[in-house]
């Protein structure tokens, strides 16, 4: 047996039941595979490189990043740049575990850089992903804590990183039931370049070493100028109306962004009109989305459809994939979904770097210090529910001096807070 086809068979006991309940689970993953495929035929794709078995050839020498899904995939793009500047004779691979994240680190890079599924956590998968592809160093970002792969890496000599690093109050409490086990997991990694202090200090004390407070990339972020020209091409086809911006909406909420759409028109001067634009976080909910303006009985149409908005038209459905920026840059006002519904929010930052005031709900568990920085910065408003985030918006659209102070507040935050992935890079060692 080669050495790199070795797969180390001590474990602790920790691990040991990790590893048998992941075995367990295999029929389950699987049958959520199929079930996700109904809606997204990519899941069914490729199954086998989630067990390890990859084609293709490999070029070498050769850097890995890990990108659960399309939010990771999009903020890692300074730090692929970043990458490249520093070893600009590699390759990168980026690997994620959600069909749409592969496919959005198509579309964000093309040709440029390589891209498989990780395996599931699995000793024999894990083994074959890392002796197929022999990354010379491994980038995981934000909270992707894999012990199988960390220990593996660990001890094949692979420095492998956390970098981004999160960790709320409550995933820390649940890491620390399993002190020994989490310790002895953070430890095998090479380094840990955290978002803030807190992060840092929770990541501390659960046992990791090498910790550093490096920044959030996805300050690092900005709308491509040809994101800003298709942003000036949508706005030129939305009409002279406000248009109001709803992006990354997550399940059940269009419904409460449509209620506050009708508190903000019962609000406004009499006669003063705005477009609605919905853009749904998943591209699977596309046509439920449909489904529930068609119910309401809203006049709408679909961005898919590529042609002028009607002037009669309330709701743009924004059925597209990768062209958010474009959204942000013909918006007047932008609210930044998942935060009206209990599940932590979006990123309110691509807002920001575009210079749009923006709109959140109370739920940003998420994203706590962007979003408290941006609020602390007049350039975010924070709503308590649906009813105030229609009054906000209202008085917003009546407010153009106030609309221009916040957009002016964003992008100065985010220049003010930029260099994460300059600061990550310079802390990795091959």
């Amino acid at each position: 047996m080669r050495s790199a086809d070795y797969v180390d068979t001590t474990m602790n006991p920790w691990r040991g039941i990790y590893t048998l309940l992941l075995h367990l689970l295999i029929p389950f993953a699987l049958l959520r595979l199929v079930w996700r495929s109904r809606r997204q035929p990519g899941y069914l794709r490729h199954i086998q490189e989630r067990f390890g078995f990859y084609t293709g050839p490999v070029t070498q020498p050769l850097i890995w990043l890990h990108t659960v899904s399309v939010g990771e995939t999009r903020a890692a793009e300074s730090v692929v740049k970043a990458l490249c500047e520093r070893w600009s004779d590699h390759h990168i691979l980026l690997t994620h575990m959600t069909s749409t994240g592969r496919e959005t680190g198509e579309q964000v890079f093309g040709a440029e850089v390589s891209r498989c599924y990780l395996p599931y956590d699995l000793p024999f998968a894990v083994a074959r992903f890392l002796s197929y592809f022999r990354p010379r160093l491994g980038l995981l970002l934000e909270t992707e804590i894999w012990p199988n792969l960390i220990h593996a890496c660990h001890n094949r000599s692979i420095p492998l990183y956390l970098v981004n690093a999160r960790l709320s109050e409550r995933s820390a409490r649940g890491y620390a039931r399993f002190a020994g086990f989490t310790r002895a997991t953070l430890r095998n990694l090479a380094g840990v370049a955290a978002q803030t202090e807190a992060d840092a200090r929770r990541l501390t004390d659960l046992g990791a070493i090498e910790v550093h407070v490096c920044g959030n990339i996805k300050f690092d972020r900005a709308p491509r100028p040809q994101d800003l020209e298709l942003g000036s091409r949508l706005r030129a086809s939305f009409g002279a109306r406000p248009v109001f911006l709803a992006a990354s909406t997550r399940e059940c909420e269009e419904q409460l962004v449509l209620a506050a759409v009708a508190v903000a028109a019962a609000d406004l001067v009499a006669g003063l009109q705005f477009l609605t634009v919905i853009v749904p976080r998943h591209p699977q909910r596309f046509d439920e989305v449909a489904r529930l303006l068609e119910q309401r009985g809203i006049g709408f149409e679909r961005r898919s459809d590529h042609r002028p908005v009607s002037a009669d038209t309330s709701v743009l459905l924004g059925d597209s994939m990768g062209e958010l920026y474009a959204f942000y840059a013909a918006c007047d006002v932008a609210f930044v979904g998942g935060s009206l519904v209990p599940l932590g929010g979006q990123n309110l930052l691509e807002a920001c770097a575009v210079g749009k005031p923006v709109l959140v709900g109370p739920h940003t568990f998420n994203f706590v210090e962007a979003t408290q920085l941006a609020v602390n910065a007049a350039a975010a408003h924070q709503v308590r529910d649906e009813k105030e985030l229609g009054q906000t918006l209202a008085q917003l659209f009546m407010q153009p001096d106030k609309r221009r102070r916040m957009s002016q507040a964003g992008l100065a935050l985010m220049r003010q807070h930029q260099g994460a992935a300059r600061r990550i890079v310079a802390l990795l060692k091959v």
